[in-house]
């Protein structure tokens, strides 16, 4: 078996964000020599999230305005308890959990076997400091 582990620097300037990473994760597997196997595509950080969709503007600012209705921004400890540490980013955590951790795409023939539209994303929801994302390649 053959594996490859890479690692992404994001930085994302504004709070919230979509970064589409799916060129530097492809060009990880051709890197790997993967032939058939899986990749796994992780944010690193607990405000932070990798997720599947269409790569379509539109889409982007749906998603924002409807993750800022689910947990909205607020610095107060009013609404969430975990701004009583000190930080003010609890609605990042939340908007984290909705979209997702990581993804696993199959290998195939030595490339990513995505869907037609579907492309890999890297989702910020505290930004302004750089993050990591975890590329893995496994397979043979």
């Amino acid at each position: 078996m053959t594996s490859l582990t890479k690692y992404l620097s994001m930085q994302v300037p504004q709070r919230m964000g979509f970064v589409n990473i799916t060129r530097e994760v492809e060009e990880a597997v051709g890197e790997s020599g993967v032939s058939e196997g899986l990749c796994l595509v992780n944010a690193m950080h607990i405000t932070a999230s990798v997720f599947i969709n269409d790569d379509e503007p539109g889409l982007h600012e749906d998603y924002k305005r409807w993750l800022e209705e689910l947990a909205p921004f607020d610095a107060s400890a009013q609404r969430y308890r975990h701004n009583l540490t000190g930080e003010d980013n609890a609605d990042a955590h939340h908007k984290r959990q909705i979209m997702g951790r990581e993804v696993v795409v199959a290998v195939t023939d030595g490339h990513l076997d995505l869907g037609p539209w579907e492309q890999i994303f890297y989702g910020e929801f505290d930004g302004r400091r750089t993050k990591r994302v975890l590329i893995k390649v496994i397979g043979e």
